[in-house]
């Protein structure tokens, strides 16, 4: 740009060239003075109007903004503004005012260079960047709403009103976790092409850097949640299902993508990796049997061969149908597990849908148990003997 042609026209002396500097201070001082009065009558009326009219921001229940968090926020982009335009006189006077002397004019013109050649290297990329960006815009349009239709047939599914044979209604919510995540992955390969720079070496290396300390980074976090998808498919049990994992023992309270939890009898939570709970042997008490009948809950009670084993049936039975929570059909039933030398082993089973309730339930009949044969004059203790031969009662003594 030719500063002498665009600010003068003809020559001038150096009188004239000071008093035009001298203008063009005062002007920018002026401007930069105007400016600063403006925004303090603006920063004024967005206080008034601001602790009027701004309200907190919110999603649902969590506030995000609070209102005079808003408010600042707000004052403060208006004194970033300020600045900004209090560079742009300065950054403009300067030129001019080096343009005027024919000595340094040469100088102004490098000073606009750095001024103008970021703003057309910004314009321009942005103008040759403008059919990607719609490409972009394109396809996450289309991959929104295959979201949509995916999350719509997943609470179809989940809601049984659309029935698919040999895919359970539990399986939907993490069958479209997993698809949502890969669409994810899709989308993301399908736009990295179309981002600023993705051919600069610079933004592969920090790409491969990132994905590099991904993996390192979540080695145990991406093995639970491959063994989480297993256990899904899987189905070993359900929130609410009364479980036994090793020797823990307790109610399915929680069933995340890395971790199980479990609540004790004694109210304690134990939390299992899913490692841990795909290599372990599971024994789920909450699954009833084919006829819907519940669990078996059993106990064993010795008793010597004195006694006729029909009574020690029918008191067993008779202390099974007084517990609470014992199903009545079908009817408890009694088993000889074993004939021991002095006492045979009896085992009492009777059925019941509280699974919830099973410490109560084994409570309530080992209470019952005791009632029933104090009642018929037995004693529940089981014949011991011991025999001591000669040299060890000579040893003795």
């Amino acid at each position: 740009m030719n500063f002498q042609r665009f600010f003068l026209k003809g020559d001038i002396g150096f009188v004239e060239e000071i008093i035009a500097v001298i203008i063009i201070i005062v002007v920018s001082i002026l401007l930069i003075f105007g400016l600063h009065l403006l925004f303090k009558h603006f920063s004024k009326s967005l206080l008034s109007y601001g602790e009027k009219h701004f309200q907190a921001i919110k999603i649902k229940k969590y506030q995000i903004l609070e209102q005079k968090q808003i408010l600042h926020s707000s004052l403060f982009l208006l004194n970033i503004i300020k600045y900004v335009l209090w560079t742009l006189v300065l950054f403009l006077s300067i030129p001019i005012i080096f343009g005027i002397f024919p000595q340094t004019r040469d100088f102004a013109t490098t000073l606009w260079g750095y001024f103008l050649s970021p703003v057309k290297t910004i314009f321009f990329g942005i103008i040759h960047y403008i059919p990607k960006f719609i490409t972009i815009v394109v396809i996450l349009l289309f991959v929104r709403y295959v979201l949509k239709m995916l999350k719509f047939f997943s609470n179809e599914i989940a809601n049984e009103r659309l029935v698919i044979k040999g895919f359970y209604a539990d399986w939907a919510k993490p069958t479209y976790l997993i698809l949502r995540y890969l669409v994810y992955a899709f989308t993301i390969a399908l736009i990295f092409p179309y981002l600023p720079n993705s051919d600069s070496q610079i933004f592969q290396g920090v790409s491969i850097f990132v994905g590099i300390i991904v993996s390192l980074g979540s080695s145990s976090a991406i093995g639970n949640l491959v063994a989480g998808l297993v256990i899904t498919y899987m189905r070993p049990f359900h929130i609410g299902d009364r479980i036994k994992i090793g020797d823990s023992e307790g109610i399915v309270v929680e069933k995340t993508a890395v971790v199980v939890r479990i609540q004790t009898d004694k109210k304690e939570f134990i939390t299992f990796p899913n490692i841990t709970i795909l290599t372990s042997n599971i024994t789920n008490f909450s699954y009833a049997d084919e006829n819907g009948n519940g669990l078996l809950v059993h106990t064993k009670v010795t008793y010597g061969y004195d006694t006729d084993w029909r009574k020690i049936h029918e008191l067993l039975i008779n202390a099974a149908k007084k517990t609470q929570f014992i199903e009545e059909t079908p009817e408890p039933f009694v088993l000889q597990k074993a004939l021991d030398d002095f006492y045979c082993v009896y085992e009492i089973n009777a059925y019941t849908k509280e699974i919830v309730k099973l410490p109560i339930v084994y409570s309530e009949l080992n209470k019952n148990i005791q009632d029933v044969f104090k009642g018929a004059g037995l004693d529940l203790t089981s014949p011991h003997f011991e025999f001591i031969t000669k040299s060890e009662k000579t040893t003795n003594l």
